[in-house]
């Protein structure tokens, strides 16, 4: 009998053009885990402004990014999906889903149920736990599942930015550069509202976060905290490295307002332009595969911000997309 794997990413605009980026723009800001306010304020907010606003200019910077074979985060995932099945073999049904608009979730649920496999592995590709990510992803899975008259087993993957095999795979993207050509290494996450990592904290965690010292490590309280999370991505990538102390910054990026997660991602770029910067290498570990986010805000936006105050080069440090180890993890990760 056959288990299956769902990879299952965020999504993506079906085409750069406005209507289908205020589709998408729609679907996902809608979320109540993503815009975790009062559901009216919620709908006026984005339905009435953000979504009018933003999905014009929104369309032109992915018609930046966008490849003759479309969304790169798209395409890099299909032929993920494709690789990790030739890797898993005919044990394994390999499906992809997007939690925001095609393929979707009910639909690769289906085709799975189809094929009645013994077990079904759910594996978000989010590294780090959020609940406007992870949580979100998940809901959506179990909302699908939970009128099958069957429901067979399922392990359900959390969080895996601490899995040895994720942390190999992301290194191998990392020394294809040599450290030591660049001033500063920055690690860039995406962004979220303090308020959501306080709230995760007062669910799970005892109330403990202090949005300071408490994600010096991983503990019971903090395990699924999403600033912790990254933190600790950040150290066994330095370790692994041999980053010297001062020499690397953890970030985040993408922010709304100034009640995001700090330090803010282009104001650390911009610091060091102004002390004398020259050349940074930007991780991004928080996406799997490259992005609007890595492409465009790390690659172009920062990268001319860094020239604009004094710096001569940012380098991104490509995403895992169809890495051979990133392919091989998977594996490894949903059997752990």
């Amino acid at each position: 009998m056959k288990e299956a794997i769902l990879l299952i990413n965020l999504g993506t605009p079906d085409a750069p053009t406005p209507g289908k980026v205020g589709k998408y723009l729609t679907q996902f800001l809608n979320d109540r885990r993503v815009i975790d306010i009062n559901p009216v304020g919620r709908f006026i907010l984005v339905n009435l402004i953000i979504v009018p606003f933003r999905s014009f200019k929104s369309s032109k910077l992915y018609q930046q990014i966008w490849t003759k074979e479309g969304s790169p985060l798209l395409t890099n995932s299909i032929v993920l999906k494709e690789k990790v099945q030739k890797d898993v073999g005919d044990k394994y049904i390999v499906e992809l889903a997007m939690r925001y608009q095609t393929p979707s979730i009910k639909n690769a649920l289906e085709n799975i149920r189809q094929q009645r496999p013994s077990k079904i592995h759910i594996l978000p590709l989010y590294p780090q736990y959020a609940s406007s990510s992870t949580g979100s992803t998940i809901e959506e899975v179990l909302k699908q599942i939970k009128g099958w008259e069957v429901i067979p087993s399922l392990n359900i993957v959390s969080k895996f930015y601490d899995q040895q095999t994720f942390i190999d795979a992301l290194l191998v993207e990392g020394k294809k550069h040599n450290i030591a050509d660049f001033d500063h290494v920055v690690f860039s996450y995406h962004g979220l509202p303090e308020r959501q990592i306080l709230k995760a904290s007062a669910h799970y965690g005892g109330n403990t976060c202090q949005m300071g010292g408490c994600c010096n490590s991983i503990t019971k309280n903090n395990q699924y905290c999403y600033r912790a999370n990254c933190f600790e991505t950040t150290r066994q990538l330095v370790k692994a490295l041999n980053i010297p102390e001062g020499k690397y910054t953890s970030s985040f990026q993408s922010r709304l307002d100034q009640k995001w997660l700090k330090p803010f991602s282009d104001k650390v770029i911009e610091e060091l332009a102004k002390k004398g910067s020259k050349k940074i290498l930007v991780f991004s570990p928080a996406f799997v595969a490259d992005c609007l986010e890595t492409i465009y805000e790390i690659g172009t936006e920062y990268n001319e911000i860094f020239k604009e105050h004094g710096g001569e080069k940012v380098t991104l440090v490509n995403s895992l997309n169809t890495n051979e180890v990133w392919v091989k993890a998977i594996k490894q990760i949903v059997s752990n």
